[in-house]
């Protein structure tokens, strides 16, 4: 045995074959002694040679497909004694809805979203088990919901990050949604407020929040096929001014005017219209004279759709937006000469709203019937200047033609 290259024995008896090939093959006995002798030989034992699984067809690393389809990927195997082919969706723990044919490929028929992500193929027999990867895509649906969601507190505000799921195979945004854990006037009214996010970022800061008071925060993500679900919420407390025992500075002889922006501005669907709501501006050291609500369609400038909001209002309906549109709407507060930063921002979607009327009735111009005055005093001046005009001319003409007929009169006389 020692003269095999790689075999040794161990003090205990045992041999070791660092490799194994056919010279292993064979029955082995083995027989004990020492200074008295010998008990005799063991009972024989025989070495096989087995082959671990290998791979034969190998799935791709990546298959894209449309929902609805059907998709097969391949994946076989050989060893001795013959492994046995299964499939796995990793990170999932019901049931997928594929299937496995007798060449052991994995079969979607038809392919549906949920089947979207990473398969697993795996060979197994009596000396050891390999593993293939491949990731499933799912084209046309709705996108998959952001992962590790993360937000950092600041001063009155939060940053929150994420990393996007799958887009579905069309472009998507994302919005980031949050509320308060414990309901205050006027939150206890309504529920999540919603920040679109600037296409292309995966971050977004949230100004504008109440010191130390926890909120909820989640992310969604959407494309032309619709909303996909909401991402974990992850709750977080901002923080609030620092407290210091150090006294506070004589005040300045000049004055200092603050005025916050309006806060907690929300969205909320009624059969009249959309009615917005807010909480006045938390800091101001002059009397407030008012709101101007200002509204942006698409991607479209903002407008001022209403500049004469009274102080005393916390809420404005909006009646006549047009039909399958994207509005955002922000407000600003007035203080005198002195005009606030914009409030947060709300998104507000007519698609598939039936209460709205087919062209706006947005209050952006003069009311009507001010207008069709303007525009008939615009057209009575027109007329009556093009009619001066024309009797003008009518009348220099005459003019004209009477002199001319006493020229000639004079010179016929002799």
């Amino acid at each position: 045995i020692l003269q095999l290259p790689g075999w040794s024995t161990r003090p205990d008896g045992s041999i070791v074959i660092a490799m194994g090939n056919d010279d292993a093959l064979g029955v082995y006995r083995c027989t004990p002694y020492n200074s008295y002798g010998t008990a005799g030989e063991s009972q024989p034992t025989r070495v096989l040679l087995k082959d671990p699984p290998a791979f034969t067809v190998r799935p791709k690393e990546e298959y894209f497909q449309e929902v609805g389809r059907e998709l097969v990927i391949p994946c076989a195997a050989h060893g001795d004694p013959p492994p046995t082919v299964t499939w796995l969706k990793v990170g999932s723990t019901g049931k997928s809805g594929a299937q496995v044919d007798g060449n052991s490929s994995l079969i979607f028929r038809p392919l549906v979203k949920e089947q979207h992500g990473v398969w697993e193929c795996t060979a197994t027999n009596l000396v050891a088990s390999v593993s293939a990867a491949t990731s499933v895509h799912v084209l046309g649906t709705s996108p998959h919901a952001v992962t590790n969601v993360s937000v950092l507190p600041l001063l009155l505000a939060a940053n929150i990050s994420w990393e996007p799921g799958f887009d579905g195979g069309y472009f998507q945004r994302f919005s980031v949604w949050y509320t308060p854990l414990v309901k205050h006037p006027p939150w206890a009214r309504h529920d999540w407020v919603s920040l679109s996010v600037p296409v292309g970022a995966q971050h977004l800061l949230v100004e504008n929040l109440q010191p130390d008071l926890s909120y909820q925060f989640s992310v969604l993500a959407q494309n032309k096929l619709g909303s996909g679900p909401f991402s974990q919420i992850v709750t977080s407390v901002p923080r609030g001014f620092p407290v210091t025992t150090v006294p506070p500075e004589p005040p300045a002889m000049t004055l200092r005017v603050f005025l916050s922006p309006p806060q907690a501005l929300t969205a909320n669907e009624t059969v009249r219209g959309v009615l917005l709501q807010w909480e006045p501006p938390a800091q101001f050291s002059v009397a407030l004279s008012g709101y101007a609500l200002e509204l942006r369609q698409g991607k479209g400038g903002w407008e001022v759709l209403d500049r004469s909001i009274p102080s005393t209002k916390t809420q404005v309906l909006v009646p006549g937006l047009i039909k399958d549109a994207f509005y955002e709407f922000r407000l600003v507060a007035f203080a005198g000469s002195y005009i606030s930063d914009p409030s947060n921002t709300v998104n507000v979607s007519t698609a598939g709203m039936e209460v709205y009327p087919s062209r706006t009735q947005l209050p952006e111009l003069l009311p009507q019937p001010v207008l069709a005055g303007v525009i008939g005093g615009i057209c009575f001046l027109s007329v009556a200047i093009i009619f001066s005009t024309v009797a003008a001319c009518v009348m220099n003409r005459r003019r004209a033609a009477r002199i001319q007929k006493r020229r000639q009169g004079r010179s016929l006389l002799p």
